[in-house]
């Protein structure tokens, strides 16, 4: 469907055009009609597939037609749709998203989440937005300060409601909800579906419609999934043979804890490649620059805990890679949703040691799809392959001036840290050095 044929006004029309959209996806053809509507909507969506859009431009149609004439010129907004994410990185992508449709329409969006300034969230919250976007925890702390009123809501939106449940925010949400006073509508959009957001959808929205454009819990088919058989020590070392003879030039990896993700980054860099950090023990500021060098190409590889699982919007993002597998089968599919976005192709892959076969078994059960299993020559393992991995060698990987250039690296870090120790050793204070000589001229 054309967007021109779902009857948006015409400033809203231009923004979206101006965004690069012609045709909605099946989810926004779905979900901005019943939206439209009144009604409360429990969605379920591959990621990529234009959930923001789905929910945000309805959203921003309403209240413009709503405004009145003095509203319009009033310095003084209120909230009037609050959409609460899991993340900072996915809180700053929707307001980004939403700045973007509104360009043209008389609404001012803002965002707030931890670790961004206390000071300039608060003087953006007194002036006042017409759509708030933030993540619950700070949310609370500007309610607790009365920076910020939630009693003229009209649209409350949980985006990746799961993620929010798994992270702990349940009774945040319902600290939020008691302050949401005025009937309003309720979305709840979301990649995957789980036990307690059904649970929570039934206590909180109004005889809502559902929707599910997909089978829930799935990755694109045009992603191209595999995975490759290692030892856990040697993961690295394939990882880097495999960018390096590849000439993979945007890769996502993720690592499975932050300490696991800086060795990695630092490991990466010793073997010639240039590579970022995007975790929670960085500072929001060094997140952004993370990500902007990834995108701009500065950087090859991008290594991210699960904080980055969702909310990363790279356009065109060509490798995801699994340098460890996450815990909970639903973050499998939110990974590899960073990649294959609006109908592209990508390609991911999962470095998976004998330890790990527990939650590939997980994820292939979750998403009803056995992957394929690759042995690089020279990486066997020193342990009877499953049953399924046999007969899945592949042709060795050929001698490659990347390989030269990592060799070198690696010895040129040795050398260093040699000459380093020799350094420090003759480095001794001259009278330790004085009594040292004294003592083996006696001997």
């Amino acid at each position: 469907m054309s967007v021109d044929a779902i009857g948006f006004s015409a400033d809203l029309l231009k923004a979206v055009k101006s965004c690069g959209y012609k045709n909605l996806t099946p989810i926004q053809q779905q979900a901005i009609p019943l939206i439209r509507s009144g009604n409360d909507v429990l969605a379920s969506a591959q990621t990529g597939t234009g959930k923001t859009a789905a929910f945000s431009l309805p959203i921003l149609d309403v209240i413009t037609q709503s405004l009145s004439a003095s509203e319009i010129s009033s310095e003084n907004r209120t909230v009037k749709a609050l959409i609460l994410t899991p993340s900072r990185e996915l809180a700053a992508q929707v307001a980004k998203n939403i700045s973007a449709y509104s360009q043209f329409l008389p609404l001012k969006t803002g965002v707030v989440y931890g670790g961004g300034k206390m000071p300039s969230q608060t003087k953006l919250l007194k002036t006042g937005v017409d759509v708030l976007v933030a993540t619950p925890g700070r949310l609370l702390e500007h309610l607790a300060l009365r920076h910020v009123d939630l009693s003229h809501i009209k649209f409350l939106v949980l985006d990746e409601a799961d993620r929010m449940l798994d992270m702990g925010f349940l009774a945040d949400i319902d600290k939020i909800l008691s302050s949401v006073k005025q009937k309003h509508q309720t979305l709840m959009f979301s990649a995957t579906f789980s036990n307690k957001v059904t649970t929570l959808a039934n206590q909180i929205l109004n005889t809502p419609k559902t929707i599910g454009v997909a089978k829930q819990n799935a990755t694109s088919g045009k992603v191209n999934q595999s995975v490759y058989w290692v030892e856990e020590e040697r993961k690295r070392e394939l990882l880097s043979e495999l960018i390096g003879v590849n000439n993979w030039r945007q890769v996502l990896v993720f690592a499975g804890t932050k300490e696991s993700a800086n060795l990695l980054a630092k490991e990466l860099k010793l073997d010639g490649i240039k590579a970022a950090l995007c975790h929670g023990d960085k500072s929001q500021g060094a997140r952004n620059k993370a990500l902007e060098k990834f995108k701009d190409g500065s950087v090859r590889v991008l290594v991210a805990t699960d904080v980055a699982a969702r909310g990363l919007d790279i356009p065109d993002l060509p490798y995801v890679v699994n340098f460890h597998l996450p815990f909970l089968a639903e973050d499998y599919v939110h990974r590899v949703g960073r990649t294959g976005r609006a109908g592209k192709s990508g390609t991911a892959i999962s470095l998976v040691s004998p330890k790990d076969e527990r939650f590939l078994d997980n994820i292939e059960r979750l998403i009803g799809r056995q992957f394929e299993r690759i042995i690089v020559p020279g990486y066997e393992i020193g342990r009877a392959l499953p049953e399924q991995y046999k007969g899945a060698e592949v042709a060795p990987v050929k001698k490659s001036r990347y390989r030269a250039e990592q060799e070198r690296n690696q010895l040129v870090a040795k050398k260093r840290k040699n000459k380093e120790a020799v350094k420090k050793k003759k480095g001794k204070a001259p009278a330790e050095q004085k009594y040292n000589a004294k003592i083996k001229k006696k001997r």
